[in-house]
């Protein structure tokens, strides 16, 4: 049975994205990956109020919890602290000249998914008292969602309109990250960190390795391909 809780604000959160859009400078490796998120952020939270989610309170709060991940990157970096292992490549090359947008959009969709989303799940189900099953099919219903968004920011950010070359890169490069495939692996991680929750050794070894293999990854994604398109 599905606790009832008040629906947490999301309208801070997008605030506070809103208040960033307009801070960072338009071509920085952040601001691209915070303009794509308060996106989803705002798709998100106009969904709540139809029929697209069964526990519209558990998604609200996962996505509060979720995005409070990233912002406590935001706030490290503003305070000339470093981020953790998952957001440092994309902290430490936001502004390299020879990285594409749509890679500092890819780099962070990889870190936040990748380690940040599962151990949101695990501690969305640790507030409310429920295994991460009760939650599972409004975070695959999410998934419509962002497969969609995914697919709308690589049309806007890739080059065009003529097609690219297949052994370009920049293609090699967006083509080897998949949010489906991505968000599918943060799933099997949920389960393996719920499952080691009671043992916290066991458990702080794992996120510890998650965050440094998708530091590894990120780093890979952010690999320079060539200058930025001009505007």
């Amino acid at each position: 049975m599905v606790v009832q809780v008040e629906v947490p604000p999301l309208d801070g959160v997008v605030a506070r994205l809103r208040e960033l859009d307009g801070r960072l400078p338009p071509g920085d490796g952040v601001a691209v990956f915070n303009r794509m998120y308060l996106t989803v952020t705002e798709e998100i939270r106009d969904r709540l109020a139809g029929p697209c989610f069964g526990d519209p309170a558990a998604v609200a709060e996962l996505d509060v919890v979720f995005a409070g991940r990233y912002l406590t990157a935001v706030d490290a970096d503003l305070a000339g602290q470093r981020p953790t292992p998952c957001w440092r490549p994309l902290f430490s090359l936001r502004a390299h000249p020879h990285i594409h947008p749509v890679q500092f959009a890819l780099a962070g969709m990889n870190a936040h998914i990748e380690l940040d989303l599962p151990l949101a799940v695990v501690e969305t189900c640790r507030r409310r008292s429920c295994p991460p099953e009760a939650l599972a099919a409004d975070y695959h219903r999410i998934n419509e969602v962002l497969a969609a968004l995914e697919a709308r920011v690589r049309e806007q950010l890739l080059p065009g309109p003529d097609p690219l070359d297949a052994a370009d890169p920049l293609v090699h490069l967006a083509g080897s990250w998949s949010i489906e495939r991505a968000r599918d692996a943060a799933w099997a991680s949920v389960l393996a960190l719920w499952g080691l929750r009671r043992l916290r050794p066991a458990y702080r070894a794992l996120a510890a390795a998650l965050d440094d293999s998708v530091g590894m990854v990120g780093r890979y994604l952010l690999t320079p391909v060539g200058g930025r398109p001009s505007h």
